[in-house]
């Protein structure tokens, strides 16, 4: 019987594959971490309705969302350079198009991306915060920016976590498209590596037990930090605690 699928060669390549590793990660958190300062930017300059700004916010939401993430990385790969060309000539500049590293485009077009995304999530999540809490915060005497610091967003985060933890999983997926960009990751490898054997079933088959293996540890990371994070009901306590507690 021909060797139609090499099963030794699925799990003999993964540790190739996990050497890079360290740069799906990398782009993964630095892009959510952008993405969820940048959404949440906009999700106050659309609940606060700031004049330009929120129009603004409103468009780059719907672009964002309705067009494709790789449609958005090529234009972050041949955009930037554009920009920076107009930028010489109307200044006098000279900004070397050519250095500016791949990796700059990747994560510029997935934070982005994210950011979108976000926004939604931690808009709906600010807005779920009780305004008795936030009137009673501003009747002792608090800012707005206290009241933000210390009472909307702690608990908007608790009830975004979820949906945040999904976004994660989505963003973790999505850097196999980086690779459009010239930045090799997991994803790419595989690619160059199957291209020595042309085994790409099996290459393919190994980075999808790696993906799922990352989704499953974030999946489990996100409940552990639900599980901390979440004030139990006090309902919920029994009584003997409920009265240490009190």
């Amino acid at each position: 019987m021909p060797n139609i699928v090499d099963f030794s060669l699925i799990f003999s390549q993964i540790p190739t594959l996990l050497v890079y590793l360290p740069m799906t990660l990398f782009i993964t958190v630095i892009s959510m971490i952008f993405g969820v300062i940048i959404g949440l930017i906009i999700a106050l300059i659309k609940m606060n309705r700031i004049m330009i700004l929120s129009p603004i916010a409103t468009v780059f939401v719907s672009f964002m969302r309705g067009t494709p993430l790789l449609v958005q990385l090529y234009l972050s790969y041949y955009g930037i350079p554009v920009i920076l060309r107009y930028i010489n000539y109307f200044n006098g500049t000279d900004y070397n198009v050519n250095n500016i590293p791949s990796m700059l485009f990747v994560l510029i077009a997935f934070s982005l991306n994210e950011a979108a995304y976000n926004s939604e999530t931690i808009r709906s999540a600010l807005q779920s915060v009780n305004k008795g809490q936030i009137e009673a915060a501003q009747s002792l005497g608090m800012t707005y920016r206290q009241v933000l610091q210390r009472i909307i967003i702690p608990e908007a985060f608790i009830v975004a976590l979820p949906n945040l933890g999904n976004t994660l999983i989505g963003l973790l997926k999505g850097t196999s498209l980086a690779f459009v960009c010239s930045v090799v990751e997991m994803t790419a490898r595989g690619k160059i590596l199957a291209g020595f054997n042309y085994r790409y079933f099996e290459v393919y088959i190994s980075l999808a037990l790696i993906y799922w293996s990352l989704t499953i540890m974030i999946e489990h990371l996100v409940k552990y930090c639900e599980k901390r994070v979440t004030i139990p009901d006090s309902n919920s306590i029994p009584s003997y605690r409920r009265g240490k507690l009190l």
